[in-house]
């Protein structure tokens, strides 16, 4: 009669209770889901620490490229300083507006003025508007390039635990088929299902909760990034236009 019972049961239970054993012995379809959230955190944890160190290298360039923009007097200067800073985005904002402004400042002077004649370039208010557009789509592109990847992030905090409640619900199925074959409601015969069930809601929750607590701390960082281009932008704007008033030289 013992015999009998335990041909009934999972062989699992009377040899191994460990976690990994517990995961073995799953049905296909819990082993899917396992290896998908399994997929799904690897993928988050690279998105983690790629853009953490993204995000450090950004802080560090670009308080370097503030600190040379406060003590630069030439834009020339700055743009070469600029070019260095490949991980700041305002290096990147300036050196956009800094190329448009070159850009329209030899078209004017050839326009205006002979070949022969050199001095300084007579600057138009659809300059500054180019200059604008061009600050402008520089910020989106930046910010585009430091949200890159943290939207899985969101997908991620959002359908892990719901994949891992598929898993619990398939387990749950399972175990109340195995209370039909071995027409035993004992815990012995529901204890393993269960166990899938869970461990799925587990790898579910895993997933999920870093992935939504980096997701709302890089947004954080990058919004406050985004804060700092905008503010660059401006402030870049009025010194151009008060070098078009005053006809300074960039």
């Amino acid at each position: 009669m013992y015999e009998a019972m335990t041909a009934a049961l999972p062989a699992q239970q009377f040899a191994d209770h460990s976690l990994w054993a517990i995961i073995m012995g799953a049905g296909w379809v819990v082993k899917g889901v396992m290896i998908l959230l399994l997929l799904f955190s690897v993928v988050c944890w690279g998105i983690i620490l790629t853009k953490a160190l993204t995000l450090s290298r950004a802080k560090k360039d670009t308080q370097l490229f503030f600190d040379a923009f406060r003590e630069s007097r030439k834009f020339s200067l700055l743009y070469s300083e600029a070019k260095q800073l490949t991980f700041s985005p305002l290096a990147q904002v300036f050196k956009a507006g800094y190329a448009e402004l070159v850009r329209i400042s030899k078209f004017q002077t050839g326009l205006q003025k002979g070949p022969e004649d050199a001095g300084e370039p007579d600057y138009e208010r659809t300059g500054m508007d180019n200059i604008t557009r061009s600050l402008q789509q520089a910020v989106t592109a930046e910010r585009t390039r430091l949200e890159r990847g943290v939207s899985f992030l969101a997908t991620t905090g959002s359908s892990a635990p719901f994949i891992g409640l598929f898993g619990t619900v398939w387990g749950i199925m399972e175990s109340f088929r195995q209370i039909g074959v071995a027409k035993s409601a004992s815990l012995a015969v529901v204890a393993p299902g269960i166990a899938e069930a869970l461990i799925a809601t587990a790898a579910g929750l895993a997933a999920a909760i870093p992935a939504v607590i980096f997701y709302n701390y890089f947004l954080s960082r990058i919004n406050t990034i985004a804060t700092e281009m905008d503010n660059f932008s401006s402030e870049l704007i009025n010194i151009i236009e008060r070098i078009y008033m005053n006809r300074k030289q960039v």
